[in-house]
């Protein structure tokens, strides 16, 4: 382990695609899934493929972050509780990152963007949207909000990115963003665990017990399915103790 940098494991669940990173010094390793399997199914395996690559265990690794949301109810719910698993399991600190600021730090990676509109599709013809600026870090300029497509309104010249320009093309057309706007970026435990090393450092993290995930939107319960998946997950979590 560094002994001037954290080790940080991340999981991000929030959307279609799954992923989890492990971050150490300066070299990330991660994992990706997409679909093959429930995402309470895929991210444990992926994790431990890499702990075993990178020649750790949960004992060296300083915090576990997780994507909080918003996102996907089942997703966000499962990150948390897979991380609660591990982190109470492992008496580890844990740190919520906001899925659409990990979008923003991609999109500032991958395009150089300094300002950045980020737009996560929500389902239900909404979308969940955020604007940041980079300097030195990302600064947010308008926080993260759940609304129709036509109520996403960036303020000045923008780079764009996330899947709400691919699910709702037709209804964002008409923002001069629009055209150039990366829809492949989505939240991935990369962008997490490098955000998740600057809170670690600034002291913004939480207990295992209190990790909680992101809610934009009121959801009134849980199907069974959701419920089950949940536990399921996070009793997975506890048992790779």
């Amino acid at each position: 382990m560094s002994t001037l940098l954290p080790t940080l494991l991340a999981i991000e669940t929030s959307s279609e695609l799954a992923s989890c990173a492990l971050l150490r010094g300066d070299v990330v390793l991660s994992r990706a899934s997409s679909g093959v399997r429930t995402h309470s199914q895929s991210i444990l395996p992926m994790v431990q493929e890499l702990l075993a690559e990178a020649g750790v265990t949960l004992a060296d690794v300083d915090a576990i972050a997780y994507g909080s949301g918003p996102g996907s109810f089942t997703g966000v719910r499962t990150a948390c509780g897979i991380v609660q698993g591990l982190a109470y399991g492992a008496k580890l600190p844990v740190v919520p990152v906001v899925t659409l600021d990990a979008m923003a730090l991609a999109c500032h990676q991958q395009h150089g963007a300094q300002r950045i509109v980020t737009v996560l599709d929500a389902r239900m013809g909404e979308v969940y949207w955020a604007q940041y600026d980079y300097q030195d870090g990302l600064q947010i300029v308008a926080p993260p909000a759940l609304s129709a497509p036509a109520g996403v309104a960036p303020q000045g010249d923008v780079a764009a990115c996330g899947n709400g320009f691919s699910a709702y093309a037709e209804a964002l057309a008409a923002l001069p963003c629009a055209a150039t706007a990366d829809a492949a970026i989505m939240p991935h435990a990369v962008q997490v665990a490098q955000l998740a090393r600057i809170a670690f450092a600034a002291g913004q993290f939480v207990t295992a017990a209190e990790a909680q995930p992101l809610y934009l939107r009121n959801k009134i319960a849980f199907t069974s399915a959701e419920r089950q998946e949940m536990q399921q997950a996070k009793a997975a979590a506890e048992s790779a103790q």
